[in-house]
């Protein structure tokens, strides 16, 4: 009857070890599994595209200064019919020309030997700033470039440099995140390739800001860059993504 018993206690402690052991396996199956489930990975993808300006905007700045106010005015308006037969001799339309309204201020006489101002005027001044856009940009660069013939003129201006732009910069946009995008996963699924890992679905992903530079340019922005100098430039753009791996 002794034996019975103690076969009975050995059969017993034997029963109670392989529930906690069978236990402790499916336990760590379960972690595993989740661990697998929970296992991702981060890359940034990057792209870009190369762009050609479809439209070119020339502003000049021009100014006048006399000792009245009506002269300034006056100076003014026969320098801007000047501009206007400037640019008609160049063959663009005047209705096209973008003039500002005027500005004007004085300016005060300065005591001898001093920084500090009268209030006795001096000479006043009066500005104004005209633009030209086309989509003819190869023109308006060279017409941009005869800039002296108004100086030539008795104008006392102030020329801007030529800015191009590209009308459909949005959907070149569009375009190059979606392209950023692939990129990241390839880079992902290149990372992973040499532990036998599979990429699963994207959780998350951040488009990070465009940088619309120059052809040759590798300059980068944490606020974007927004070229308009350059008639060839191309758009960069990067996402940040992440992939489940299974």
């Amino acid at each position: 009857m002794q034996i019975k018993d103690y076969q009975v206690f050995l059969l017993g402690v034997m029963i109670a070890l392989g529930s906690v052991f069978s236990t402790y396996i499916l336990s760590k199956a379960v972690v595993d599994f989740q661990k697998l489930q929970n296992q991702t990975i981060r890359v940034t993808g990057s792209a870009s595209q190369k762009v050609t300006s479809d439209s070119a905007s020339w502003t000049i700045r021009y100014s006048a200064q006399t000792p009245s106010l009506k002269g300034a005015y006056s100076k003014l308006e026969a320098d801007s019919n000047k501009i206007k037969e400037f640019f008609k001799s160049q063959g663009i339309d005047e209705n096209t020309l973008e003039f500002s309204v005027v500005d004007n201020y004085p300016q005060y006489k300065k005591f001898p030997g001093s920084y500090n101002t009268t209030n006795e005027v001096d000479y006043y001044v009066a500005s104004q700033s005209v633009t030209v856009k086309s989509k003819d940009i190869n023109k308006l660069t060279e017409i941009s470039k005869k800039v002296n013939l108004l100086v030539n003129n008795d104008i006392n201006l102030n020329s801007e440099a030529v800015q191009y732009y590209v009308s459909n910069l949005d959907d070149i946009k569009i375009n190059a995140a979606a392209a950023a995008a692939k990129n990241a996963k390839e880079r992902a699924q290149s990372l992973v390739k040499g532990t036998n890992g599979k990429i699963g679905v994207m959780t998350s992903a951040k488009l990070g800001v465009f940088q619309i530079v120059p052809i040759d340019s590798t300059e980068v922005n944490d606020y974007g860059i927004n070229d308009t100098t350059t008639i060839e430039k191309k758009v960069v753009a990067t996402v940040s993504a992440t992939f489940t791996v299974k």
